[in-house]
């Protein structure tokens, strides 16, 4: 993996340090972040740093830092496809520190790691899931052209033990390489 810029942020590979757990932490304690991704608020420092390590370095995920503070706002991954098995596709997740929606932050940062997917992995294809409830995402998908595929009924396990709906999008390479004309 290796560490992107784009003009505002800096997306680096996430560290054990306790500097990386607590700036994930400051943000993923926040309950108006996590259940819109589908995942619990985090209830320590300590469980942020365990996530780190046990879900974000081993599934190529990185740190969003804003390049004038340093300070890390969010996390964006590609993670294998779970819909595409046999296909050279990743599905692209994240999250955002509130503090930072509606600054075009997000979608920076996808449009950078859709550059790094197809460019670095030679990806066919790219996905990414939200909730039907999830506008802000739903308006991150659409500016980056991903591609409606359709509803995916009880597509995915949320932390409250819950079977949640998806909506399934996608780009293919050629649709990417057009917007990169």
């Amino acid at each position: 993996m290796k560490t992107v810029e784009t003009d505002r942020l800096i997306l680096t590979p996430w560290t054990e340090s306790r500097e990386d757990a607590e700036g994930l932490y400051a943000y993923a304690k926040d309950p108006d972040v996590g259940p819109n991704a589908g995942w619990k608020p985090h209830e320590s420092v300590e469980e942020s740093a365990m996530i780190i390590r046990d879900m974000f370095i081993p599934e190529t995920t990185w740190a969003i830092r804003e390049k004038a503070s340093g300070k890390i706002v969010g996390s964006i991954g590609l993670m294998p496809d779970r819909r595409r098995e046999d296909v050279n596709s990743r599905e692209m997740g994240y999250s955002l520190a509130k503090e930072c929606w509606g600054k075009g932050y997000m979608t920076e940062a996808a449009k950078a790691m859709m550059d790094y997917g197809f460019e670095e992995y030679g990806l066919v294809v790219m996905a990414i899931c939200t909730g039907p409830e999830n506008k802000r995402s739903q308006r991150v998908i659409e500016k980056c052209g991903f591609k409606y595929e359709g509803l995916q009924r009880k597509g995915y396990h949320i932390y409250d033990g819950t079977d949640r709906d998806n909506l399934v999008f996608s780009i293919l390479r050629e649709e990417w390489e057009a917007l990169k004309a």
